[in-house]
């Protein structure tokens, strides 16, 4: 009988694909609320430092999974931000850092300041990004690891998301890498 037979393979692929259009609703949601806003920022004094300490434990189980060391370098002042937004941006890099980033991997984040401003830096040794797709990595929908789509489960709008609430703060984002070495995702804030 040519009768779909629902194997457990068949199985966990459409729950699999469940999953990834799920993500994707809500990683459209969260992009439509990032435009349609036209960022309403609720700003209030918020500490880097204790955002990116939260947001870690949060990845604990994960970090754990892949055996990945993690520091926290450095100091900056508190600064006049949207903390959700701002957590939002450290939640959306240092998931890519660990996605793309082998068993064993390190990541570093580094904080420092100026009179003006504070800087965040999120680097890991993954598989970094190629010299031909690094352009194009804050547009929406462009991914990097077209091989790796389904597995990787990105949808390609979670850096977009990042770079529209830094611009909305007046910030920057800029990023390095060297394929196959690793990425830096460098945050600069205005502190008020």
């Amino acid at each position: 009988s040519d009768l779909w037979q629902p194997t457990t393979q068949r199985l966990q692929s459409c729950y699999d694909e469940a999953v990834r259009l799920e993500k994707l609703v809500k990683d459209l949601e969260s992009l439509a609320r990032v435009d349609s806003n036209n960022l309403k920022l609720e700003k209030t004094q918020v500490n880097i430092i204790e955002v990116v300490k939260k947001v870690l434990l949060n990845f604990e189980a994960e970090l754990k999974n892949k055996a990945m060391s993690v520091s926290v370098n450095g100091f900056c002042a508190d600064i006049f931000a949207d903390k959700d937004r701002i957590s939002q941006v450290v939640i959306n890099l240092l998931s890519n850092a660990i996605k793309y980033t082998s068993k064993g991997g390190n990541i570093n984040i580094n904080l420092s300041e100026t009179d003006k401003s504070i800087m965040l830096s999120i680097q890991d040794n993954g598989i970094g990004i190629s010299s031909e797709d690094l352009p194009f990595i804050f547009e929406r929908f462009y991914r990097a690891d077209k091989s790796r789509n389904r597995k990787s489960g990105g949808t390609g709008i979670g850096l977009v998301i990042v770079k529209s609430i830094i611009s909305a703060h007046g910030g920057t984002v800029d990023v390095q890498s060297v394929l196959n070495e690793g990425s830096v995702f460098m945050v600069t804030l205005p502190k008020s």
